[in-house]
């Protein structure tokens, strides 16, 4: 007996919207099973992790209002990196090292405060947001260049630069750029005033605006500009696309430089806002959770937008069960890793008709 995959002739359009809400469903039943395992009342275990972080939506008090910004706060660098990784994507582009571009745009971008502390006006902000991306589109440029010029495996070059970045910025905030003042803790000189994002209230920042402008506007040059043609065509067909005219090597770089772009943006928004200055650790792994982002979303960069506010909550939801429940912390990072799994499963079955073949001939020979 053989288990096959047979290429379906025709895809079902309704399933591919389906596809992420089934992947949702059985995320939440998996969940189910888990939390039973562990002795936990799963009903109540999965309000608190899937519920709670949304709960100003149905008791309307302002004392739960907290928890949508906090939503959209954890949302905006998933939003911004998935954007981005969906355009890489779909262009058969594989970046897996954005956790390490947006660690190079942090460690970039924090430059400033750590060596002109009093320069603190509105050019600070932009100066700090633009070396940001900058440092992160420079490490996305490794990957590129070792894909164009060796056909290196941009999924290890890019993957492996990630523990490059890690290990530069724990060297800085534990040597070079560690806080005189800060009691020997690994971490640099706080930011002030102008080297922080301005905030809408406490919490919510313009980061969450930049999000919503990049996934707008990649929407619009993915759908209306012929460059965005060019990568759909690219991703779909190479054949096609040399063809056409259109150059790999250019998509690759282009590809590279907007995702890396963005990553950097995100990290150093996160160090603007969240986290206040540069310390070892400044993200819980948003640059591999945006990748579920950008499939979730169906590599569609308003999609990805919607996406990051699913995964938003497996990180609220996370925080709020290990001090409710009193379970790990690394809960988040299981439920991302199901979503995955189950999001490529689905998409599978889109793709393929799974077949039980029975090799008669083999049976018969054994009788």
């Amino acid at each position: 007996m053989q288990f096959l995959l047979e290429k379906r002739q025709e895809r079902s359009r309704a399933m591919v919207f389906l596809s992420p809400v089934i992947a949702i469903l059985l995320t939440v039943l998996t969940g189910f099973v888990i939390f039973s395992l562990q002795g936990l009342n799963p009903f109540e275990a999965l309000h608190v992790y899937f519920l709670d972080p949304l709960k100003y939506l149905w008791t309307g008090d302002p004392d739960d209002l907290w928890s949508l910004e906090q939503l959209a706060v954890k949302a905006a660098p998933l939003a911004l990196i998935g954007a981005g990784l969906s355009v890489c994507y779909l262009a058969n582009v594989w970046n897996i090292g954005a956790e390490g571009q947006l660690t190079a745009g942090a460690i970039l971008g924090a430059a400033i405060p750590v060596f002109f502390p009093d320069w603190n006006t509105p050019f600070t902000l932009i100066a700090m947001l633009l070396l940001g991306i900058l440092g992160g589109m420079a490490w996305a440029a490794i990957p590129a260049f070792l894909k164009n010029r060796f056909n290196a495996s941009e999924i290890l070059t890019s993957l492996m630069l990630v523990y490059v970045a890690q290990l530069l910025l724990d060297w800085l905030v534990r040597g070079p750029w560690r806080d005189p003042n800060g009691h020997n803790f690994p971490q640099t000189i706080p930011f002030t005033d102008w080297q922080l994002l301005p905030s809408f209230d406490g919490t919510l920042h313009i980061g969450v605006l930049f999000a919503v402008i990049a996934a707008v506007a990649l929407a619009v040059l993915m759908g209306k500009s012929l460059k965005g043609f060019e990568i759909r065509v690219l991703g779909a067909s190479p054949r096609a696309g040399r063809f056409a005219g259109f150059s790999r090597e250019g998509a690759v770089w282009f590809c590279f430089l907007l995702s890396g772009g963005l990553a950097g943006l995100a990290g150093i928004c996160e160090v603007m806002s969240t986290v206040g200055q540069l310390q070892p650790s400044i993200s819980p792994g948003y640059g591999f959770t945006a990748i579920i982002v950008a499939f979730l979303g169906r590599l569609n960069p308003i999609g990805a937008l919607v996406a990051a506010l699913a995964l938003a909550i497996s990180y609220l939801g996370g925080e709020a069960a290990q001090v409710s429940l009193g379970i790990s912390d690394k809960i988040a990072r299981v439920f991302q890793g199901i979503l995955l799994f189950y999001i490529l499963a689905c998409d599978s079955m889109i793709l393929y008709r799974p077949r039980l073949v029975f090799n008669r001939a083999a049976k018969l020979k054994g009788a």
